[in-house]
């Protein structure tokens, strides 16, 4: 996979339906970030008129794994990668487009190094904050991820 918008986008088409059937999509991906977005429509929303926090979920965690996977690419190495814990907060109706973005890069760079160094399981957390058109923070999440060389 190239690990461009265009090509994670791609792979979610045909890895992660829900998510790209739902309209999450990568928007921008570098090293040090990568940034989601999802827009409310009719087979994302919930019975308040705003984007279902599930939705929501699957942006934020793409927006952190992405991350991993380019990551993997860049060390040239074969991993395993799991979510084993999160956590959200909800600050405001998700409406509108919501941009969720992990500036963790530098963790990410960091918890490679000490993969391969180390050869053992290694964990991090990753944050990604979504923004509503105002610029304001609608939710946050936070992942755990566990990483492991196959």
């Amino acid at each position: 996979m190239e690990f461009t918008p265009f090509g994670i986008n791609l792979y979610t088409f045909f890895n992660l339906p829900s998510a790209w059937w739902c309209g999450v999509r990568v928007k921008k991906i570098s090293s040090k970030h990568c940034s989601t977005k999802v827009n409310l429509n009719w087979i994302n929303k919930n019975p308040f008129k705003s984007i279902f926090w599930a939705i929501q979920g699957m942006a934020a965690e793409l927006s952190t794994g992405a991350l991993i996977m380019k990551a993997s690419k860049s060390f040239k190495c074969d991993i395993s990668m799991l979510v084993i814990n999160n956590k959200a907060t909800f600050t405001k109706k998700a409406k509108g487009q919501i941009v969720f973005s992990c500036d963790d890069g530098e963790a990410v760079d960091k918890t490679f190094t000490k993969l391969l160094k180390t050869n053992k399981s290694q964990t991090l957390w990753l944050q990604a904050k979504g923004v509503d058109k105002e610029g304001d923070i609608v939710s946050t999440f936070d992942f755990e991820w566990t990483l492991l060389l196959k």
